[in-house]
């Protein structure tokens, strides 16, 4: 059993910041935990746009703060991600948030990203594995 908070990983290497500088992410679970699935809380701040395409990866985020516009630039339609509401990048679509205020939510990631992962020019994380270890508390 692993017990921590997002307060616990504050400052270590599993707080990551976005070299764009539009987003935070702490993760609580990565893939050295070896369950099939990463868990991040992430903050994309006020007045940002990071477009993303998690082509080696599925993400369902929920939002628990704040408000952003979301594009699927596979159907051209936009949403508006407000607390309370989801959205399952399940056909890897391309898609952008534009950040109306600090929008903070949960992210799951299948498969479960190293914590080294950030976005390359085309918004995509890279599939990276961990090497065969022992899980590590923290």
């Amino acid at each position: 059993m692993i017990v921590r908070s997002f307060k616990d990983i504050e400052g270590t290497d599993r707080h990551v910041k976005a070299a764009s500088g539009t987003w935070e992410s702490k993760r609580i679970v990565l893939a050295k935990e070896r369950v099939g699935f990463s868990l991040h809380e992430t903050i994309l701040y006020a007045g940002t746009e990071t477009s993303m395409w998690y082509a080696n990866h599925v993400e369902a985020v929920v939002c628990v703060e704040g408000e952003a516009e979301l594009t699927d630039h596979e159907s051209g339609l936009t949403h508006s991600i407000t607390p309370g509401t989801m959205y399952l990048l399940d056909g890897h679509e391309r898609h952008t948030l534009r950040v109306k205020e600090d929008f903070r939510c949960l992210c799951v990631f299948n498969p479960p990203v190293t914590g080294r992962e950030d976005h390359d020019e085309n918004g995509v994380y890279p599939l990276l594995t961990e090497p065969e270890a022992e899980t590590e508390e923290v």
